[in-house]
C-alpha cells in the first residue's frame, strides 16, 4: 500500500505541476528567471516552514528528534540540483528566438526527457528496470512527442541544448531525492532545498540581473504566489514522499504526466480543443502509468 500511496502522491505532484504552467509562464514573461526562482523558492520554503513549526508544536513531545547534519547535508545537495535545473529552464525558455514556433511544447518535451535518462542512469546504480517499465519509458516518450511537438523541431536552437541539460539536471534531482529522501524527514529537507535553491537564485539575481524592481515583482504577485506555494511548496514535498516509496524509474514515469495534465488544464479551463493527435498522446502516457505499475501489482500479489 505504500508504494500505491507514493505513486497518487506522485500523480498528484504531476497535476499540480501540470496546472500550474500558465501561472509560471504567465510570471516569466515580465520577472528575469533568476529572480522569479528565488521568489517562488523562498515562498516555498516559508509555507513549509509554517506548517512544520505548527505540526511540531501540535506533536509536542511526541514529535521525533532532527538528525539535523544528515538534514543539512541532504537539503544542501538537493537544494543545488534543483536550483540548476529550474534556473536552467527558466533561462532556456527565455533564450528562444521569437519566430520559433511551440516554445512551451519543445521545451516541456526536452526537459521531460528524464522520463528516459532515469532508468538508464540507474543502471549506473545497479538499479534493475523490470521489462514493463522500460516498454512504459517508450510509452511516455511517444505520448510526449504526440502532446508537445504537433510539428517536429525544425531546427536546433540553444535553449533547446539547455532544455537537454535541464533534463540531465532534473534527473540528477530524481536520484539525489531517491538517496537522501528516506533517511530525513521530506517535508523538513523540501524545506531546507528550497532556502538553498532560493539562496543561489537571489546571489545570481543581484549580480546579474539589473532590471528587477518592486513594480515588476507587485503585478505578477498571483502568478508566484501560485507557484510559489502550490508548485513549489506542495509539489516537489509530494515528490520527496512519493519517491520514498517508489522506484526512481517509475516515479520518472509518473510525474511526466505534468505534460497530460497540462493539456487537460488548458481544454477544462481555456476551453482550448484537443486534436487526435493529443488526445492519443493522452492515451499513451495514462497506459505507460498503468503499465509501470504492474511490477508492483506482480510483487504483491507473490507475496
Amino acid at each position: 500500500m505504500k508504494k500505491y500511496s507514493g505513486s497518487l502522491l506522485l500523480i498528484l505532484a504531476a497535476f499540480i505541476w501540470g496546472t500550474a504552467f500558465v501561472a509560471q509562464a504567465d510570471a516569466a514573461q515580465s520577472i528575469p528567471p533568476f529572480a522569479f526562482s528565488a521568489l517562488r523558492s523562498f515562498i516555498g520554503a516559508a509555507v513549509l516552514l509554517i506548517f512544520i513549526v505548527l505540526s511540531r508544536r501540535l506533536q509536542k513531545k511526541t514529535a521525533p528528534p532532527v538528525a539535523w547534519r544528515k538534514l543539512v547535508l541532504a537539503g544542501v545537495i538537493c537544494g543545488v540540483v534543483l536550483c540548476i535545473a529550474m534556473n536552467l529552464q527558466q533561462v532556456g525558455i527565455s533564450v528562444y528566438p521569437e519566430d520559433v514556433n511551440n516554445i512551451p511544447g519543445r521545451s516541456g518535451f526536452l526537459t521531460a526527457m528524464y522520463v528516459v535518462l532515469v532508468p538508464i542512469s540507474g543502471l549506473f546504480f545497479r538499479k534493475k528496470v523490470p521489462p514493463p517499465v522500460w516498454f512504459a519509458t517508450l510509452l511516455a516518450v511517444l505520448s510526449l512527442w504526440l502532446l508537445c511537438l504537433k510539428n517536429g523541431f525544425g531546427g536546433i536552437y540553444l535553449g533547446d541544448v539547455l532544455m537537454f541539460i535541464c533534463a540531465l539536471a532534473f534527473t540528477a534531482h530524481i536520484i539525489t531525492v531517491d538517496i537522501f529522501g528516506t533517511e530525513v524527514d521530506g517535508v523538513m529537507l523540501s524545506c531546507v532545498q528550497f532556502f538553498v535553491a532560493g539562496v543561489i537564485s537571489c546571489l545570481i539575481s543581484v549580480i546579474f540581473e539589473t532590471h528587477v524592481s518592486f513594480q515588476v515583482i507587485t503585478d505578477a504577485w498571483l502568478p508566484i504566489l501560485y507557484v510559489g506555494v502550490l508548485s513549489s511548496g506542495v509539489a516537489y514535498t509530494l515528490q520527496i514522499i512519493g519517491q520514498a516509496h517508489t522506484e526512481p524509474a517509475v516515479a520518472s514515469i509518473l510525474m511526466s504526466l505534468e505534460s497530460v495534465f497540462a493539456a487537460l488544464g488548458g481544454w477544462v479551463v481555456f476551453h482550448e480543443a484537443l486534436s487526435g493527435r493529443e488526445l492519443l498522446g493522452c492515451a499513451c502516457m495514462f497506459a505507460a502509468v498503468i503499465l509501470s505499475q504492474v511490477p508492483q501489482f506482480t510483487e504483491r500479489k507473490k507475496s
